[in-house]
């Protein structure tokens, strides 16, 4: 088990944490916004906290003169960052260190390789997948987050990239994809906790995460490139990916990596845990 730590990169940084808060930048923005499990005490002092552009209160974001959307960039990919519902900005920083792994294992296959990415949201893994080389199928069962998604890939100036955006239900999808005979050399998925797919489907992660990465095994390769699964506010340690990948996919205890993805805070190095992923790949 292991921690995937990352500092951030250029245009995002986590400053402090604290009082069930985070004060992170995000591009030219401080944004203040709820963490429930941050509840110990925060590092900087308040006059620091008191510099954010816009802070996540009872009733939704307060700001002044906030860009309704802004500009990241991650090497060579832009994406936007927004300020949605779900006290969030669409932009994940400590999934850099997957972005990164994409672009390894891609260029260590050293041929096209076909991802699918499930639950895809506004993109980026896509995107960094299509500019690597790859060619792309991205699922999610939101039509705004395509849209964000596709809003992402013209900013990127790569709508000349081989991708697929399918506005679908990810366990509909890839039962289909098997029946059609469809196979993929690398997958990467964070499904949520609950959700609905946009025909009303319902998914309910211990009900369809086992029936979901059951249609994945028929439609990836012997040895696929990787597998990366990521998940957010579940009630489950990394273990419990660690054991699906072995029992679904038939992945060998030395080819899966799994633990928590963190960020570490630059006021006084304190980590910060977002979520748990494994990691599987047989080349």
């Amino acid at each position: 088990m292991q921690l995937l730590k990352t500092q951030g990169w250029t245009d995002y940084k986590l400053l402090d944490s604290g009082n069930g808060a985070r004060l992170e930048r995000f591009g030219k923005y401080l944004i203040s916004k709820p963490d429930p499990q941050a509840i110990w005490k925060p590092y900087l002092p308040k006059s620091e906290w008191d510099k954010a552009d816009v802070k996540y209160l009872e009733k939704g974001w307060s700001s002044n003169n906030l860009s309704p959307k802004w500009p990241l960039i991650y090497k060579d990919v832009k994406f936007y960052a927004k300020l949605t519902p779900f006290k969030h900005t669409g932009v994940f920083p400590e999934q850099i260190l997957n972005w990164e792994y994409i672009e390894e294992k891609i260029a260590k296959a050293n041929r096209e390789v076909k991802i699918l990415n499930l639950f895809g949201y506004t993109g980026i893994a896509s995107l960094v997948a299509a500019a690597s080389g790859a060619k792309v199928t991205h699922v999610d069962g939101s039509k705004p987050a395509i849209t964000w998604a596709k809003e992402n890939q013209a900013l990127s100036e790569l709508l000349d990239k081989p991708i697929r955006w399918l506005l679908d239900d990810a366990v509909e999808f890839t039962s289909r994809e098997g029946r059609r005979g469809n196979i993929y050399d690398a997958i990467v998925m964070d499904p949520p906790v609950y959700g609905h797919g946009p025909n009303g489907e319902v998914w309910d992660f211990n009900i369809s995460f086992p029936k979901l990465l059951e249609n994945c095994r028929k439609i990836l390769i012997p040895n696929p490139v990787f597998v990366i699964v990521n998940a957010y506010a579940i009630s489950a340690s990394s273990l419990m990916l660690k054991n699906m990948l072995e029992d679904y996919l038939g992945a060998a205890q030395n080819e899966i990596e799994y633990g928590e993805l963190v960020l570490e805070q630059k006021s006084n190095g304190r980590l910060l845990s977002t979520g748990i992923f494994a990691r599987y790949c047989s080349i």
